[in-house]
């Protein structure tokens, strides 16, 4: 925990509580995307995707699955690949319960996963060194338990600028933010299945949900643009041209 985050907690501690209380109470709560969570799609050489993590992974903020990152990446690389994907995601799940899911699926093998976690820890009381040795973990079950080739990391959004967060919550979750994402950057470049994204999520008028909170489907595109790009890059099949 940095020492600008302990003296936030320590003189903004109430406010920050009553804040987070407010948030949650009177932020509209918005169903996981509609559609199918598995399919095949697409010609070429096989790729088999697996896309997991909390709610933005699921779709929240979408209508279907097709508008969702998930339908978007998948859509993508199906111009050069034939996709076989599966997507495991739930609202609310944080990297510890997220490593649970995991535990509870039977071994199978994907060449890569597309991850989106860590939102629900920057609002827990996670410590920095927790957060990132549960990362470390994911990485070693998705390498060891399912065969993953290639792990692609989207990092936690610019929660310093989400419009249904209240000031100063929303500076103290963005700095939490922040810092987790630096710190995630530094443990993707040790490991070598690992990538993360350099996605610029930062929320336009009209490209968030209603919500204030989530994506919408023009912030999901931009997302599955670069997701798709760095799956391409990496295994060398560019043939469109549009990837």
């Amino acid at each position: 925990m940095s020492k600008t985050e302990v003296l936030a907690k320590i003189m903004l501690g109430p406010v920050l509580l009553m804040q987070g209380v407010y948030t949650r109470r009177v932020t509209p709560r918005l169903p996981e995307a509609a559609g199918e969570r598995q399919g095949l799609a697409g010609n070429g050489e096989a790729l088999r995707l697996l896309i997991l993590g909390d709610s933005a992974a699921a779709g929240v903020g979408a209508s279907t699955q097709a508008e969702a990152l998930s339908g978007q990446v998948v859509s993508r690389l199906a111009r050069d690949y034939q996709v076989c994907w599966t997507l495991w995601a739930q609202s609310g799940l944080d990297s510890q319960a997220l490593l649970a899911l995991l535990e509870q699926h039977a071994a199978q093998p994907f060449d890569v996963a597309l991850l989106s976690i860590g939102v629900n820890d920057v609002t827990s009381t996670v410590s920095d060194t927790q957060w990132i040795a549960r990362q470390q973990q994911l990485m070693d079950v998705l390498v060891d338990k399912f065969g993953v080739r290639l792990i692609v990391i989207s990092p936690l959004p610019p929660m310093h600028l989400f419009p249904a967060l209240p000031q100063p919550l929303r500076w103290y979750l963005g700095h939490r933010a922040l810092r987790f994402n630096a710190q995630l950057s530094r443990l993707a470049d040790q490991q070598d299945r690992c990538t993360m994204l350099t996605t610029h999520l930062a929320p336009v008028a009209g490209s968030m949900a209603r919500d204030g909170f989530h994506p919408g489907p023009a912030i999901y595109s931009i997302w599955a643009d670069d997701a798709a790009q760095v799956i391409a890059r990496q295994f060398g099949n560019t043939a469109s041209g549009t990837l």
